[in-house]
């Protein structure tokens, strides 16, 4: 299996999807609280000016490189990355384990009519889940979500909330959660329910999911992708001239 490695100062497994999905496995098996982020170019940003999620970040049991992005900057490095591993194409899978193993799952968060909808969505597919709760992402209290989640006994927790909101929630309440693998999920709700749409198979092979995300909303996009895909740029640059990464532990 893949290595953990360091990569602009923050922990990224670099595993296949296949390693991935096992590492999940062996995270709920061992019946503790476990927490999973994935890393792209604005999180990688946003985490190099907000000091709490680069330590949330370096505290997960397990990071993934969800954009291509970290794949190309990582191997620009000299870094082994295997390939991309996407929240939703990880949560995909995970549903179909959590089906097999009856893992009880919980779907936390988005509009209350969209977690609804994607619950029922993923009780047609999966027909034998075992949906343990769910709850929208407006709670105003996250004691009380926390404890929700642990009273469901969910094993696996997916969290549908922007970055940095499901990054801190998680962190902060990792141990009221239960043994729990907790996931957030970002956007993947409103893509199952049709809200929004994912960028055509070709786009995303080709590294372009983003001018595909940015033609579809340029007010709220232009900054994240233009701004901050050319600081991402620049953090390789630099780190490539003075040669800063170092492989670390698992």
């Amino acid at each position: 299996m893949g290595q953990r490695i360091d990569f602009l100062g923050f922990p990224l497994d670099a595993l296949t999807m296949e390693e991935t999905v096992g590492r999940c496995i062996e995270l709920v098996e061992s019946r503790g609280a476990h927490q999973h982020v994935v890393l792209n170019a604005a999180k990688v940003v946003q985490a190099a000016d907000d000091p709490e999620l680069a330590r949330i970040i370096r505290s997960c049991s397990l990071v993934s490189a969800d954009g291509q992005s970290v794949v190309w900057g990582a191997r620009a490095l000299g870094l082994r990355v295997p390939e991309r591993v996407t929240g939703i194409d990880l949560m995909e899978r995970l549903l179909d384990v959590a089906e097999r193993r009856a893992w009880p799952v919980y779907l936390l968060g988005a509009r209350p009519e969209v977690n609804e909808q994607f619950a029922d969505i993923v009780a047609s597919r999966h027909p034998r889940i075992v949906i343990a709760g769910r709850g929208d992402g407006y709670f105003r209290d996250d004691a009380t979500a926390a404890a929700a989640v642990r009273a469901s006994g969910a094993r696996v927790l997916f969290v549908a909330m922007p970055s940095p909101r499901k990054e801190r929630f998680l962190a902060e309440r990792l141990a009221e959660l239960g043994p729990v693998l907790a996931m957030g999920v970002g956007g993947s709700f409103d893509v199952w329910t049709g809200r929004t749409s994912r960028a055509p198979r070709v786009l995303r092979e080709a590294g372009l999911e983003w001018a595909y995300r940015l033609v579809q909303e340029p007010r709220r996009m232009w900054r994240r992708y233009l701004v901050g895909n050319a600081r991402f740029v620049a953090l390789i640059v630099k780190a490539r001239m003075t040669n800063n990464l170092r492989p670390s532990a698992h």
